[in-house]
């Protein structure tokens, strides 16, 4: 029999596999990473169990076992024989595999193998000298990372070389560009494949996720450009005078929004370029163990391996699943680019994202109305939910509460055309119909993980939300896969989140760090056109954590001084902080809503990482006047049902 050689493993003839090595170890080729496996002196168990048989044979196959890392007993008519050198090719390990059928005394050896391991069939697979078993156990061990535990502990060294990359990250969004850098900043090998699937209404985008290109950023220029709106009219209190009507022009903040974001796309790829992380623009699917098949835009397949892997892929918006929905339907994917005004707008939902949009198209004067199928910015605060929807109730936003949309039709094609929408109220009851221009669905997200081959190489998901199961260091089930940012499951969705457990999960990887990422207390801001600034623990929350007896609500309205002059808005700025009794009056929970609520929260949240007490707060001396002021001088409980209302700053 010849020696029939692959890339990454080799076939050898029964002579040469079990010949007793007296030369040099051999050199790992670029065709041949057959190499000498370390004698783990378990075969002598094995050979006395069976004293009675042929030593000859006996011998045959425990040099077969020592000599190699991985040791596969097969026959070339086997599925399930070939299937199991898939599994190994696929992960760039080198096997030795013995063809019983055509080796002389196979039947014989065959023999004696099933006596020694009490096996029944081929395949029989050893690792490091270990009894793996049959195909099903060797699949099984594999997707419980036992081959990987094995093959590491045991000085598999050659692994590292025999991959093309240290690191794979699946998906260019903050998180995974974040953690790509920081693992080339320690000398590694890594890879970036990004890949933006258009939306039903073909928009996509370039480098930089979700944030970059239709979140975090785009938003908050929007949400800028409606603020600019009122400072205008404000300004005809504080003195300016201007007599044409001032009008908005949506296609030249588009425009201005798209330009600021493609410079971005383009740094992105500057800095990875500079970091020597290699960038493809390519769907990444796993399609074996420590294998991804990268598919460009033209279709063009290409495959890597890496010894680790990162799922970064985030998500992307749900639709409605009714009639009409992906064909008349846009969602914030498409919302920011648009290339005309949306005119009249529906917005279908009530998370952070419909409230941020709405706010915005009502703040550039356009009509819009909200529907809603239940409450308001599920879990977050309430009382600070409810107090948002008032504030946008009384500055123009209709709402229209516990009704769903259940088709969608179009009415005039156009930019924009007009849609009716046909809604039905949560009881199932009554049934309306509305006319719009545009109708925004913004009822969720869904995570970018079931097309990706997880089930493939064994990733443990959510079947219901999609998102990924992980350990404290950000470890899927799967020992070399990780995963961070949106696509986790029960962490929080939030762009900053992704990129401090990118950058913490390479420094530990690849620097010996050990700090983990931290999910308490995390600030967060929506920006509706009153802002809400939260850290920590809701009010629900914290009372049904602790207990009403040992939590103290302290709460306040206040005016902005900017706000004054003009009149507007008084007590609908909002402060409140929640202290638990037990623990010297620690602040666990922090609310605000009012201008710049980013601002003031991001700056608290760092004293309440430090264990921020009520006492502290007391004893600081506020800046004058400012809104971040009032959390200095807070001193009305809920408990005591005081008078909060303010009369002036």
């Amino acid at each position: 029999m010849g020696s029939s050689v692959r890339k990454g493993r080799a076939v050898l003839p029964a002579e040469q596999a079990a010949r007793p090595s007296r030369e040099q170890p051999h050199r790992a080729a670029a065709e041949d990473y057959h190499h000498e496996a370390q004698n783990a002196n378990n075969g002598q168990a094995i050979t006395a169990c069976c004293k009675n048989k042929d030593k000859d044979l006996q011998f045959k196959i425990q040099a077969y076992i020592d000599k190699n890392t991985v040791m596969i007993f097969s026959n070339t008519a086997c599925s399930l024989s070939a299937k199991v050198k898939e599994l190994f090719k696929s992960m760039s390990v080198p096997y030795c595999s013995l063809e019983l059928d055509q080796t002389e005394d196979g039947q014989k050896l065959q023999d004696v193998l099933y006596e020694l391991t009490m096996e029944t069939s081929v395949p029989i697979v050893f690792v490091q000298q270990k009894q793996i078993g049959d195909y099903d156990k060797t699949l099984k061990a594999h997707k419980e990372g036992k081959i990987q535990k094995l093959l590491e502990t045991k000085g598999h060294d050659h692994m590292q070389d025999s991959y093309d990359y240290d690191l794979i990250v699946i998906g260019g969004g903050s998180g995974g560009l974040a953690a790509s850098k920081e693992a080339a900043k320690y000398g590694k090998k890594v890879m970036v494949l990004d890949y933006v699937t258009p939306t039903p209404q073909g928009t996509r985008w370039g480098l930089g996720g979700t944030c970059v290109n239709v979140g975090c950023i785009p938003k908050k220029l929007m949400h800028q450009a409606a603020l600019l709106g009122q400072a205008l009219q404000d300004s005809r209190k504080f003195g300016w005078q201007f007599e044409e009507k001032v009008k908005h022009s949506w296609e030249t903040m588009t425009e201005a929004v798209q330009n600021y974001i493609g410079s971005l796309n383009w740094g992105y790829r500057v800095s990875l370029r500079e970091k020597k992380v290699t960038y493809e623009n390519a769907f990444g699917e796993f399609v074996g163990p420590h294998t991804i098949k990268a598919t460009n835009n033209k279709g063009k397949e290409k495959f890597y391996t890496a010894e680790k892997f990162l799922i970064a892929t985030g998500e992307r918006p749900r639709y409605l699943g009714v009639p009409g929905d992906k064909e008349y339907c846009i969602t914030s994917d498409d919302l920011f680019s648009l290339p005309y005004c949306p005119g009249k707008t529906l917005v279908v939902g009530a998370s952070y994202v419909a409230l941020e949009c709405a706010g915005f198209l009502a703040g550039l004067g356009l009509d819009v109305t909200v529907m809603v199928r239940s409450i308001l910015l599920r879990g977050f605060d309430q009382e600070m939910a409810n107090k948002i929807g008032e504030h946008m109730e009384e500055h123009g936003v209709k709402f229209v509460k516990e009704f769903v949309p259940i088709k969608v039709e179009q009415i005039e094609e156009g930019t924009p055309g007009k849609l009716k929408v046909i809604a039905q109220s949560t009881d199932g009851r009554e049934i309306i119909e509305g006319e719009y221009n545009t109708v925004l669905v913004a009822v969720g997200r869904d995570a970018c993980t079931r097309t990706i081959g997880l089930d493939r190489v064994g990733v443990k998901i959510n079947e219901r939300s999609g998102k990924i199961p992980v350990s404290d260091e950000e470890q899927t089930n799967v020992p070399y896969i990780y995963a961070i940012g949106d696509v986790l499951e029960g962490k929080l969705e939030l762009t900053p989140v992704a990129i401090q457990a990118g950058r913490l999960l390479a420094q530990r990887l690849y620097a010996g760090a050990t700090l983990k990422c931290d999910y308490v207390n995390v600030p967060t801001t929506v920006f509706t056109p009153l802002e809400y600034g939260a850290c920590g623990f809701s009010e629900e929350t914290a009372l049904e954590k602790f207990g009403e007896e040992n939590i103290e609500v302290y709460h306040s309205y206040f005016w902005p001084l900017e706000w004054t002059v003009p009149s507007r808005d008084n007590n609908k700025c909002y402060a409140k902080i929640i202290c638990n009794i037990q623990d010297n009056e620690r602040v666990i929970g922090f609310h605000v809503l009012g201008p710049n609520a980013g601002e003031v929260t991001q700056g608290f949240s760092a004293a309440i990482k430090c264990g921020l007490t009520k006492a502290q707060l007391d004893n600081t001396i506020g800046i004058h006047p400012v809104c971040a002021e009032i959390f200095t001088t807070l001193s009305v409980t809920k408990r005591s049902g005081g008078n909060i209302l303010q009369s002036g700053c």
